[in-house]
């Protein structure tokens, strides 16, 4: 069995942590299940966050009896102290807990330091003081900020993307944290669904002893791949690394990863679909990605306002028009029979 210490925190857990975003999309009962098999089957690391609708309470509902058997971490994105103290009240409510392991800033467009003005540091350390959460920890996207926490010395843990396809920024970032102590849990393990062998993108990151990665679980059979893992590890075989090759050659560079920090779009372009759906019929079922209602959203491309607002909030610097109308073509090329 594999485990991860985080950093200063001493927080030691499982290699596989839940990410407990998709449970939002399934029943409070079959959620529950999902989240004591996990339990049960050796996991215990949760993360969830206050935006994620109603998986705080999901988590409540299912764990809240075994509290003492794994650690817990959920997020705000709040912008004032005020909304911090709502969303905490609010995240323990649902918990039915007293206290959480590592409390998150959830992907702030800068990173919240004392004096700032906003008071939301003030109030974390505050929370912690009062014992409502153990550890401080942020989230992000964007390198710039990624390093600033990590240089301020103010967070145990910091949650960023790595997968196989990091970039050499991405590794730089990871290598700072743990020369900081920090511990780093790996977000978009997957990358957004891109990553089609979770046992590959599992022992992959099995070459970083630090790194938590975090999986979206939301079905039995996605839950089975990563139990399996805790008792039996994938190694980083050859065909494996043949694989991770493969991908890297497809996927690396201008992709979008479906983080949906772009959105909302003011013609209503669902865009964290839309801009990387040559990629996703490609290595998906295709018959997913052609019904109506996916031909009626990639349609509202052609409604694209150029505004360019998308890609001033996109966190990897896309150009993201230009990958609409680039997966638009695709698209159209698609369905009218030609061969991708």
């Amino acid at each position: 069995m594999d485990t991860v210490t985080l950093g200063r925190t001493g927080l030691t857990v499982n290699k596989n942590g839940f990410g407990a975003l998709p449970i939002q999309r399934v029943s409070r009962e079959e959620a529950a299940r999902l989240l004591t098999r996990a339990l049960e089957g050796g996991m215990t690391f949760f993360d969830t966050a206050r935006a994620y609708s109603d998986s705080e309470e999901k988590i409540g509902y299912a764990l809240s009896g075994r509290r003492t058997q794994f650690y817990l971490a959920t997020k705000t994105a709040a912008v004032t102290a005020e909304g911090f103290w709502n969303d905490l009240e609010t995240s323990l409510r649902n918990l039915k807990t007293d206290h959480v392991d590592l409390y998150q800033f959830h992907n702030p467009a800068f990173c919240p330091k004392p004096g700032d003005g906003t008071g939301l540091y003030e109030a974390m350390a505050e929370a912690k003081a009062q014992g409502k959460i153990r550890f401080i920890g942020i989230t992000n996207h964007r390198l710039a900020v990624a390093r600033e926490a990590i240089a301020s010395g103010l967070y145990d843990t910091l949650q960023f993307p790595f997968c196989y396809l990091a970039t050499d920024q991405d590794q730089a970032i990871r290598a700072a944290a743990r020369e900081a102590n920090m511990g780093f849990i790996a977000m978009k393990a997957l990358s957004g669904g891109l990553i089609r062998d979770s046992a590959a993108a599992y022992a992959w990151l099995a070459q970083y002893p630090e790194v938590l990665p975090i999986w979206g679980i939301q079905r039995e059979g996605e839950l089975d791949e990563f139990l399996s893992y805790v008792q039996e590890p994938p190694a980083l075989d050859q065909r494996r690394l043949s694989l991770i090759q493969a991908d890297r050659q497809q996927l690396q560079g201008s992709f979008c990863r479906g983080c949906g920090y772009c959105m909302p779009c003011p013609v209503g372009i669902e865009i964290n679909n839309c801009a990387r759906m040559s990629l996703m019929i490609r290595r998906a079922p295709q018959a997913a990605q052609l019904t109506e209602e996916m031909q009626a959203k990639m349609a509202k491309i052609a409604d694209c306002l150029h505004c360019g607002q998308c890609a001033a909030k996109c966190p990897y610097g896309l150009d993201t028009p230009k990958l609409l109308e680039e997966n638009y073509k695709d698209y159209q090329e698609i369905l009218a029979g030609k061969p991708v």
